[in-house]
């Protein structure tokens, strides 16, 4: 009997110590951006100054791994205010009816030397699965004991798919806003402290 449950103290020990960890994300030291076509002929970028979010991290096993984030659409900046207050309103993001951008994990892939994850993205009351290509950047345990973990993911959205439709038509055949955004990701995260 002391053997068997020496063997089930040995099994669960092996098994936390490759369980999934829970990571919230550092929002001062990340950024949640993206870039966009401006009359075909420039990029225009921007962030969001507001978001949050919690990973759940296996370095192991990345499969176990899951991802939830908030955006707040009210916190667009794309260093230009009248701009900024366009893309809040009913043309763009609608921030007042529609205050935050949420996105959610359904799985993770390994993909070359790194990650996709798929997810469902929610944007003016419509969800679509998207992909993120992402990987992992480092992992350190900063001055205060804190484990750190760095992460960049990419992607690319069809804003249409999400009611985000205003647009004008220029006399080359282009158009003022083009419909594929970039979205770029940079991600500080840090491990949740056991209780």
């Amino acid at each position: 009997m002391k053997k068997e449950i020496f063997v089930l103290m040995i099994g669960l020990l092996a098994f936390g110590a490759h369980a999934t960890q829970e990571y919230t994300i550092d929002a001062a030291h990340s950024e949640v951006g993206f870039s966009v076509k401006h009359m075909v002929v420039a990029t225009v970028r921007g962030n969001f100054t507001e978001f949050s979010g919690k990973v759940f991290y296996d370095e192991n096993e990345i499969g176990n791994s899951s991802v939830e984030g908030v955006i707040k659409t009210a916190s667009i900046n794309t260093g230009n205010s009248k701009r900024d207050d366009h893309l809040r309103n009913s043309d763009f993001f609608d921030a007042a009816n529609h205050p935050e951008i949420l996105f959610k994990t359904k799985r993770v892939e390994k993909k070359g030397d790194g990650f996709v994850a798929y997810g469902d993205l929610t944007m003016r009351g419509v969800t679509k699965e998207i992909a993120l290509d992402f990987e992992i950047t480092g992992k350190i345990t900063d001055p205060w004991g804190n484990e750190r973990v760095g992460l960049e993911a990419r992607g690319v959205i069809n804003r249409q798919d999400f009611g985000v439709s205003w647009n004008n038509n220029l006399d080359n055949g282009g158009v003022v806003v083009s419909n594929e955004v970039k979205l770029l990701i940079q991600a500080e995260l840090i491990k949740k402290k056991a209780s």
